[in-house]
């Protein structure tokens, strides 16, 4: 059985999963793989680098693709939206800040606004900025969130939000997730941490390696990788990375400049002691590192089973 949503419909996509546009992971490679697999794969616009914006924009080829900014970031550099906007992207997905200033370039450009959200009150301005799909955030992500739960969170935007599509993330890997997902109302699943371990992803072999062998459990939040990378986040977001000697070392503390040179030098040769890996609980489910190309549909398949076995259930007297 073909899944079929208000998100697959709103996108023009044969399967409700989309990849979440992770700085300096998610690349042209990765998000084109995606989109060939019949999902939406979304271009990590992240900080507002232009140069790698541009490279990953060319790196994708004709692929049909979208891409993704942290909106807080992109107040201060607005041009990077507007040269974006002429590459003609399927969606523009905006997250951790008002999408407000913002809405109507992307839409009159004939982009999808996609917002991600964190809380129901995001929600609600998110759709009165005219965001065409919602994507319910739980704190279960790798990189940046805040604090609810994806299952609650997800449930209580689908019932505010009635005809906009909402998308579940956090804490989703498999088919498992998409099908619970969807039995929560939700139109889709955004992924992340999933998607990290692909063989397109940009993020390092050692990082690859570590999201398919962890469990869930050694992941924290907190600000110390942020601090070593000089960006401050507003709250109440903060980020979500496996625990390393790095990160129980200073955690909590001012970094000095030695600390921040021995990051540096570690990020470079993708020493993942002191460098982190960006990954979320969702690690703990993930155990191999294939292409894009073929997981998306293995996911679908996934949850298409499970959810035949749900309506089995439902139907046995």
């Amino acid at each position: 059985m073909a899944i079929n949503t208000a998100l697959t419909e709103r996108l023009g996509i044969d399967h409700p999963v989309l990849c979440a546009p992770m700085a300096r992971v998610s690349g042209g490679r990765l998000a084109a793989a995606v989109s060939q697999a019949g999902g939406l794969g979304l271009i990590g616009g992240g900080y507002g680098d232009q140069d790698w914006i541009d490279t990953e924009l060319a790196a994708a080829g004709n692929a049909r693709i979208g891409i993704g900014f942290i909106t807080w970031r992109l107040e201060h550099f607005p041009d990077v939206l507007d040269r974006a906007l002429e590459r003609q992207p399927a969606a523009v997905m905006l997250s951790f800040g008002d999408e407000r200033p913002f809405a109507d370039r992307i839409k009159a450009a004939g982009a999808v606004l996609i917002a991600q959200v964190q809380s129901l009150g995001q929600a609600k301005r998110a759709a009165d900025a005219g965001a065409d799909i919602v994507i319910a955030q739980g704190g279960e992500a790798g990189g940046h969130g805040a604090h609810r739960g994806t299952f609650s969170l997800v449930a209580e935007v689908v019932d505010a939000l009635p005809g906009i599509p909402v998308v579940a993330a956090g804490g989703i890997a498999d088919g498992r997730g998409l099908a619970a997902a969807l039995m929560l109302g939700a139109s889709g699943v955004l992924l992340g941490t999933r998607f990290v371990a692909t063989e397109e992803s940009l993020a390092p072999d050692p990082a690859k390696r570590a999201v398919a062998r962890e469990s869930g459990d050694v992941t924290v939040k907190g600000s110390t990788f942020d601090k070593a990378r000089g960006f401050t986040w507003p709250e109440p977001y903060a980020l979500r990375t496996f625990s390393n000697s790095f990160s129980e070392r200073w955690e909590g503390k001012d970094l000095p400049e030695t600390a921040i040179a021995e990051f540096e030098a570690a990020a470079a040769r993708a020493d993942m002691e002191i460098a982190p890996v960006v990954a979320g609980e969702a690690a703990g489910i993930i155990s191999d590192v294939p292409s894009a190309i073929d997981l998306v549909p293995r996911i679908v398949a996934e949850a298409e089973q499970k959810l035949r076995g749900a309506a089995a259930f439902c139907d046995t007297p």
